[in-house]
């Protein structure tokens, strides 16, 4: 490999948008360090993954995602299972893995990353053969994720007035799964399955997840109350989920699913056709993620 080269994979059209001046500063920041950049910018939906594919090819050792979680999900893809590093400039509507990882929000710090940082080996899910690098989730998420994505407006009070709208029609729903050879029996309205602790925006669905335990986190929860849901949202974005009686939090490598009817679901915020049959299992320490080099950083 030649270690001065570094690619950024841009999708310009990621939830916060993209300013002509972000192109200036990457290649100013590499010229300082020395580096040979290549800027590459997303054409079409798989695109990111083409040219991840193809970084690996030249032997390039660091490449960038610049955008939201489908775009790191659609750069993870290239990169997963090679010895090439990826590295996060979040420019999404919600950030989930860079909040997690305590990447920098803002471009320039963020920049930092490619003079002083730490590589860890991160794990990912496949979900029906599909890579999840963030948070998957069935039910009510993934039924919002689908009309999240078809209405067209973005961001986080976009995203509250779908969640307001849809909660008094999505129901809870019987879950049979075997998780690591054990058969259990649920009832839910949001099955996550965690690698980070957090959606976005700092929404933690399971905030002691780590990218790094070789382990699924099962999240089961309960429908609740309209009179608690307040106070609810709240515990989630202070981090305190896990306090909940409407929270179950269950741990393992391996999981199937069956459902009666086909389920709508998200990969990492994107979502999929609803199916019946789910097949969900851990691929430890297979990503090279770039982090922040700072002592005390759990990931």
């Amino acid at each position: 490999m030649t270690e001065n080269k570094v690619l950024f994979i841009i999708n310009k059209y990621s939830g916060t948008g993209f300013q002509d001046s972000l192109e200036g500063k990457i290649i100013d920041m590499c010229s300082l360090l020395n580096l040979e950049v290549t800027i590459e910018y997303t054409q079409h939906k798989g695109h990111a993954t083409e040219l991840a594919k193809w970084a690996v090819s030249e032997g390039i050792p660091r490449v960038f995602a610049m955008g939201g979680d489908g775009t790191v999900n659609e750069v993870a893809q290239g990169l997963v299972h090679t010895s090439t590093a990826m590295g996060i400039l979040p420019k999404g509507s919600g950030n989930g893995l860079a909040r997690h990882l305590h990447i920098p929000l803002k471009t320039s710090g963020a920049l930092e990353l490619l003079e002083k940082y730490s590589i860890i080996n991160m794990d990912t899910l496949l979900v029906n053969d599909r890579l999840s690098v963030n948070v998957s989730g069935i039910g009510f998420d993934g039924h919002v994720a689908g009309k999240f994505g078809k209405n067209g407006k973005r961001g986080l009070i976009g995203y509250g007035k779908l969640v307001v709208k849809e909660f008094l029609r999505f129901k809870e729903f019987p879950i049979q799964l075997s998780l690591d050879g054990k058969l259990l029996k649920r009832r839910s309205f949001i099955l996550a399955l965690a690698n980070s602790s957090q959606f976005g925006n700092n929404a933690k669905v399971s905030p002691f997840a780590s990218v790094c335990d070789e382990l699924i986190d099962v999240c089961f929860i309960k429908k609740v109350p309209i009179t608690q849901a307040l106070g609810f949202a709240q515990k989630m974005f202070m981090g305190k989920i896990n306090r909940s009686a409407f929270v179950e939090r269950l741990q393992g490598k391996n999981l199937t699913i069956e459902f009666d009817e086909p389920m709508p679901y998200h990969i990492d915020g994107e979502a999929m056709e609803p199916v019946e049959n789910f097949n969900i299992s851990i691929s430890p320490g297979s990503l090279k993620m770039i982090v922040p080099d700072k002592p005390g950083l759990k990931p």
